[in-house]
């Protein structure tokens, strides 16, 4: 019930205290629902909260710099609603002890005034499409919340977020019902549940990528890892997930699931870890628009990281075909980040990933120090929202690109 507060300097507990205020909110939601499809009308609206997590910071504590996260920037009330417990369990518990262990300070756990939308509640496989008469369906409203988009805008991940004097600030880069939408967009443009998706990402616009990963997922779940995956961390792979929920578990027969007769907008496969640190691989598609969609949703599961796998098209007479090249610098005149993000604000890649894509080349290669440098090279790699620019007068385009030192 709305009030209760709960106090907690253990994480397992506020994750449990959370668990059982979503599956309250969840289940009442999802209980008068199907009295309603039922013919039984309730006497009054009905509406349910998601839960909320809090801490009070009186002091700015140091806390380890070697982690950009599982801490508040200075003293004041910060807090964040919360969705899907089941599906963040591990994420929520490392960023609950972290905050603990940062600050000393209690982590308060209650219901908020954030409405639950009937539609963010229902069971995975639910639908309300088609359980109700039209003129029932029109009457949802009166009874229940339906998702609200001026309540789901990026202003806190974008640096935009201005809350109302005395207002908690945020604790986390997205709110609940932001969340759940993003969950709800993954499985209509991936075709995937949200569970399915790791931890590591890659983004690939030609089918080859596909059709390799496939037969890669494959042989790993038969115990033929092969050449390319000879080393311990192939054997903890535990199955291999493709679109229309075909799960080809490890040691096990392929899915018997048929194939769905039409592939999603940008198809999720999914080679799964039990600590989620698998990889996920996404088509795309064609354009950066495709890309960003993407990328908006799956942020909400907080990847370690990822990663766009394609071919580019060589300005450099150094280049040959075959060549990796390994993008140190985006120049950005796609536009698909201009409303969200100022284009004099750098993108950087993680150094962490340029180090581990380099290390990875040289150990597929064979080859090292300056004879690596024959194959792979670092440079500029521009995004242009026009993908047929090579059809507009050269001078302008080839220019301009060669002009930003563009590979």
């Amino acid at each position: 019930m709305q009030g209760e507060r709960f106090e907690f300097d253990d994480a397992d507990q506020a994750l449990a205290c959370v668990q059982r205020l979503f599956d309250r909110s969840r289940g009442h939601l999802h209980e008068a629902f199907e009295a309603f499809v039922r013919g039984i009308e309730p006497g009054k609206r009905v509406r349910a909260h998601y839960p909320a997590v809090s801490v009070q910071v009186s002091r700015t504590a140091r806390p380890d710099s070697r982690l950009p996260f599982g801490f508040v920037a200075g003293p004041g009330r910060y807090s964040t609603t919360l969705t899907r417990p089941d599906l963040f369990a591990n994420y929520l518990r490392e960023q609950f002890a972290l905050l603990l262990r940062n600050h000393g300070e209690p982590l308060c756990v209650s219901e908020s005034d954030e409405p639950m939308p009937l539609h963010f509640a229902l069971l995975p496989g639910e639908q309300i499409e088609g359980r109700l008469e039209r003129d029932r369906a029109t009457r949802l409203r009166e009874f229940f919340d339906a998702p609200d988009l001026a309540a789901m805008d990026d202003g806190i991940a974008n640096g935009a977020w201005e809350g109302l004097p005395g207002a908690p600030m945020p604790l986390a880069l997205f709110t609940a019902s932001r969340v759940d939408y993003s969950l709800h967009r993954l499985r209509h443009y991936c075709g995937s549940r949200p569970e399915h998706f790791q931890n590591y990402v890659l983004f690939t616009n030609y089918p080859f990528y596909i059709d390799e990963f496939v037969r890669l997922g494959h042989d790993l779940m038969q115990g033929n890892a092969g050449a390319e995956f000879a080393f311990e961390e192939a054997g903890r792979y535990t199955a291999f997930v493709e679109p229309g929920e075909r799960v080809t578990p490890a040691g096990g027969a392929p899915s018997a699931a048929p194939a769905p007769a039409h592939l999603p907008q940008m198809p999720a496969y999914h080679l799964t870890r039990a600590d989620n640190n698998g990889i996920t691989l996404v088509n795309i598609g064609v354009g950066p628009s495709n890309a960003k969609t993407a990328t908006d949703h799956i942020a909400v599961l907080r990847p370690h990281a990822w990663l766009m796998v394609g071919h580019c098209a060589g300005l450099r007479n150094t280049q040959a075909l075959g060549d990796f090249v390994l993008a140190h610098a985006y120049l950005r005149e796609d536009k698909v980040l201009d409303d969200d993000l100022p284009v004099w604000v750098p993108i950087p890649p993680l150094a962490e990933v340029q180090v581990a894509l380099e290390q990875a080349v040289a150990e597929v290669t064979k080859l090292e120090g300056y004879e690596l440098k024959r194959i792979m090279r670092t440079g500029t790699v521009a995004s242009v929202d026009n993908r047929n620019w090579e059809l507009r007068d050269q001078s302008g385009p080839v220019q301009r690109l060669s002009q930003s030192r563009a590979i």
